[in-house]
């Protein structure tokens, strides 16, 4: 079993910055792409960045230029730093990593989600 645990969301002001962690624990043979994802109620998740195990990186238009993605792999975390936040921001954000259990046994997680509000 692989877990996730979530942390960093909060309240903010528009402008401001917050950073997000996720870790992985567990039965981890490898990680192929720790990503974060947002959603509002009623809408569909959506990516806002991820980063594979080559350090690759991908993020959504709306956050190119403000939002970092990163990761320790030794730790297993993945990191999203949000600077100059806007209140069109506010979502749930929620971690998702995907790997193997074993050589060939492939595992997709997702975190609990954590919620960022921007105040304007």
């Amino acid at each position: 079993q692989v877990q996730l645990v979530e942390s960093g969301g909060g309240l903010v002001q528009a402008g401001g910055s917050l950073k997000l962690s996720c870790a992985a624990s567990g039965t981890i043979f490898s990680i192929n792409s720790m990503g974060w994802y947002r959603q509002a109620p009623g809408k569909q998740r959506e990516l806002v960045a991820v980063i594979t195990s080559d350090g690759s990186t991908n993020y959504a238009d709306s956050v190119k230029g403000r939002f970092a993605n990163s990761r320790d792999n030794a730790k297993n975390i993945v990191y999203l730093q949000m600077n100059s936040l806007k209140p069109e921001d506010t979502d749930g954000y929620y971690c998702n990593v995907v790997g193997y259990y074993s050589e060939y046994n492939q595992f997709g997680m997702w975190g609990q989600g954590t919620q960022v509000t921007v105040s304007s």
